[in-house]
């Protein structure tokens, strides 16, 4: 990349559009899931090459268990497959796999299978790829709420304090949430994190955004004026 221009240091994306990305071909939306997973290869590689420091993927949320019980099972198989042959990429490129969500309810072959991506990954650090699985932005802050509670504090909690209890603590906020798939909304997604953020959102479906459509958003991004409340 040639051009010179500002790149956030945290970016996000809400990755939708899998499902109807099959309907629209007629097939089923197992294979929406599979295309999915080779974009999320390539806008990882691109973050990476962009200079990014933190890129998080809204990969699996707490309302995604709505879903039939097939299509989550199918979900958590190809997620620990495309993991487990991601390893080594992500290790020549120097990226760091984090997650974040609670784990819990997870079964316990993912369990393992995050566990030994993270060990694998752990000595990387020219960017950190943060996967939100089983993630729910309103758990995390009721989660937070809780762990301070426990912890008996009486101390008076702070915004910057509060964030240590976050899932992302030690993290910068994202400074763009960009969605797929042409809705509008948020969806549960880092909700305390994305009070500043930039958002940007395409109808493109997510098994046809490019890394040409990246760039263009990037660059977009970084012709924003973001004022913090500030004037002018």
């Amino acid at each position: 990349m040639n051009e010179k221009f500002s790149v956030p240091v945290h970016t996000a994306i809400i990755m939708d559009g899998n499902g109807r990305w099959a309907k629209k071909r007629g097939l089923k939306r197992t294979e929406g899931h599979k295309k999915g997973v080779e974009i999320v290869r390539r806008i990882v590689k691109a973050s990476a090459d962009y200079g990014m420091k933190f890129l998080t993927l809204y990969a699996f949320s707490t309302e995604n268990w709505r879903r039939s019980k097939e299509e989550v099972n199918f979900l958590f198989h190809l997620f620990v497959t495309a993991i487990n042959e991601y390893i080594p990429e992500l290790k020549e490129n120097k990226i760091k796999i984090n997650f974040i969500g609670d784990p819990s309810p997870l079964p316990d072959f993912v369990k393992r299978s995050i566990q030994h991506a993270f060990n694998e990954t752990a000595g990387n650090d020219r960017m950190i790829l943060n996967i939100a699985l089983d993630y729910g932005g309103r758990r995390e802050i009721v989660q937070a709420v809780n762990k301070i509670l426990s912890l008996g504090k009486k101390a008076k909690i702070t915004e910057e304090t509060f964030k240590n209890f976050l899932y992302t603590a030690g993290q910068p906020d994202p400074d763009l949430i960009i969605r797929t798939g042409g809705e509008k909304r948020l969806s549960n997604f880092l909700l305390y994190q994305s009070a500043y953020s930039e958002l940007f959102f395409t109808d493109t479906l997510w098994p046809d955004f490019t890394e040409k459509e990246y760039l263009e958003i990037l660059k977009d991004y970084s012709k924003r004026e973001r004022r913090f409340g500030k004037a002018t």
